[in-house]
């Protein structure tokens, strides 16, 4: 895929690959090693090898609790299972059947590294915000299914990358937290950003590395500068550096992290470093936080320095991007690497990019700034990408990050959800792996362009949501390109009231019918009977009135006895 598109050339070899093996597990998860020195059972045993400058030795591990030594099985293969991984679990891990052969048996084991999550908080070019970045202390051997963010205990989405997908303003009510897919009982510790103003920017820590300070396993609040820069002060052969920070508050609480000729000076990690006739290339960078580094400066004036102009680049699937350093004076011929690390400071691969028809490499007027541009961006064009002057140059270990490239495609989502009822509120977000800057947004509702009065940004907001605004959405970012998502379909139900008054109004109609029937047809022989009345009438009208005669009532007449009772009664 990317080898062939791209027309990557691999260079036929690993550079920088170290003896025997790396592995990086999370903190708490378990891991099996696996040993073919077996040849039946019980004729290896496992240990741990320490290297003292040329001096080996082996430690048996014993079958506890936390180690479990698995049989060999049919194809001879020994396993070490670790049920849960701690920080003192990293060392090296070796097999064999003689104890004897400590170097030997250094020599062919498996360094493991213990990793955890940790929310990363970095200045971002964009006004007075950060970005976010969900990080391991060493790059994870099972590379993860996805990163899974969540906000105030509540998840917010899953996706591949680990760059949160929204600049972030200052709202300390707002904590912030990731997992791996599949470890989400492995979460990182909860951080929220307590202010940002152009020079400082303030960070509160749930525990965790970044607290390393205090302690790790109790909260901590954080004060990091926007901007480093080393200043020189030279007397003689004796130079003073500084690493100037942006923001004076952090200073008395920061450690910063000195580097020279491109490697980490482990010795100091104080503000001022003092030197004697130092010609190398030195820059600082602020601990725990080495994305904060300083310009590259160097006080041989034969020397050149390099510095990238960004170091962290999101874009779009099917756009082009510039990766572009500034050097000092121009340089000769120079040669760019895609490289994959195993942990800081130590690079696993370097490949080196060739040129091709998507590939292209030029100098400015200059010919101090040299930009690699890569067109019609895949997603495994992601990655981190080093220049340097010489093909070899990266052989050895560098401690200084290149340039992270994160290419993101676009999706419709809908909150809290695409099938909703009319009177909610629902936000339309054109979703991106990672934060695209100075951006502008189009909408589309069933593939017509949407008249928006405001600039419209990545969310849509529908408030109250109502049965006109069911259909089909689409988000574009407005580039030579015109790259359009794919389409969310919004449902909108009725509300339940609603629902309610209509099966009334229907049952209300369906016992009308039968009402409406009876009455008209009460009407119509109320109609029929009147009309017979006035025929009979008209009839009885056309007799003679001297001609009827009332028909006598007969009565039986009176007795004796009951005349004799009328008289005393009238009486």
């Amino acid at each position: 895929m990317l080898l062939s598109e791209a027309k990557w050339v691999f260079l036929g070899f690993i550079l920088c690959i170290s003896e025997g093996r790396h592995i990086c597990v999370l903190k708490g998860s378990f891991v099996n090693l696996t040993c073919p020195e077996a040849e039946s059972a019980g004729s290896t045993m496992w240990y741990t090898a320490i290297r003292n400058e040329s001096v080996y030795s082996l430690k048996e591990l014993p079958a506890d609790g936390n180690y479990i030594t698995h049989n060999v099985d049919e194809n001879y293969n020994a396993t070490l299972t670790i049920v849960e991984v701690l920080e003192r679990d990293e060392t090296v891990y070796c097999c064999q059947k003689d104890p004897k052969k400590a170097k030997l048996c250094w020599e062919k084991g498996t360094e493991l590294h213990v990793a955890d999550l940790q929310v990363k908080v970095f200045p971002a070019s964009e006004g007075q915000k950060v970005t976010l970045m969900c990080t391991t202390s060493c790059a994870l051997t099972e590379s993860p299914a996805a990163f899974i963010w969540y906000q105030n205990t509540e998840v917010l989405y899953e996706d591949w990358s680990p760059w949160y997908q929204e600049l972030v303003s200052s709202e300390n009510s707002v904590r912030y937290s990731c997992a791996v897919k599949g470890y989400e009982e492995l979460r990182a510790p909860e951080v929220s950003v307590d202010s940002v103003t152009p020079a400082c920017f303030v960070v509160k820590y749930a525990k965790g590395r970044m607290c390393a300070q205090k302690s790790v396993d109790e909260p901590c609040s954080v004060t990091y500068p926007r901007d480093v820069r080393v200043q020189v002060n030279q007397e003689a052969s004796i130079s003073t550096l500084t690493c100037n920070s942006s923001c004076p508050a952090a200073v008395p609480h920061t450690e910063f992290r000195w580097y020279l000729s491109r490697m980490l000076f482990p010795e100091c990690e104080s503000q001022v470093l003092t030197a004697y006739k130092l010609s190398a290339h030195i820059t600082c960078a602020v601990k725990s936080n080495e994305d904060l580094l300083a310009k590259e400066i160097c006080l041989d004036p034969n020397c050149i320095n390099a510095n990238y102009i960004r170091s962290r680049v999101c874009m779009l699937e099917g756009s082009s991007v510039n990766i572009s350093i500034a050097y000092s004076h121009q340089p000769p011929h120079p040669f760019w690497f895609k490289i994959t690390r195993i942990v800081e400071g130590m690079i696993d691969t370097v490949v080196r990019v060739e040129y091709s028809d998507r590939v292209k490499g030029w100098w400015d007027n200059q010919r101090v700034l040299h930009t690699l541009r890569i067109h019609d961006l895949k997603k495994n064009d992601s990655g981190e990408y080093m220049f340097s002057l010489h093909i070899c140059e990266h052989c050895r270990n560098s401690d200084l990050p290149g340039v992270m490239l994160v290419i993101t495609g676009l999706k419709v989502t809908a909150t809290p959800s695409a099938e909703v009822t009319e009177g909610q509120k629902v936000t339309l977000t054109c979703t991106t792996s990672c934060p695209l800057t100075d951006t502008v947004y189009i909408w589309y509702f069933n593939s017509q362009p949407l008249d928006l009065p405001e600039i419209q940004s990545k969310h849509l907001v529908l408030n109250p949501v109502g049965h006109q605004h069911a259909g089909n959405y689409s988000c574009a970012v407005k580039t030579p390109q015109n790259i359009n998502s794919t389409t969310e379909a919004l449902t909108v139900k009725a509300r339940q009231q609603s629902v309610m008054i209509n099966n009334i109004l229907k049952l209300a109609v369906i016992l009308l019918i039968p009402l409406v029937g009876l009455t008209l047809c009460t009407m119509m022989r109320r109609r029929k009977s009147v009309s017979v009345s006035e025929e009979i009438k008209d009839e009885t009208e056309l007799v003679d009135p001297l001609c009827v005669r009332a028909k006598p009532r007969v009565k039986n007449p009176p007795t004796e006895g009951q005349q004799e009772q009328q008289q005393e009664d009238a009486m």
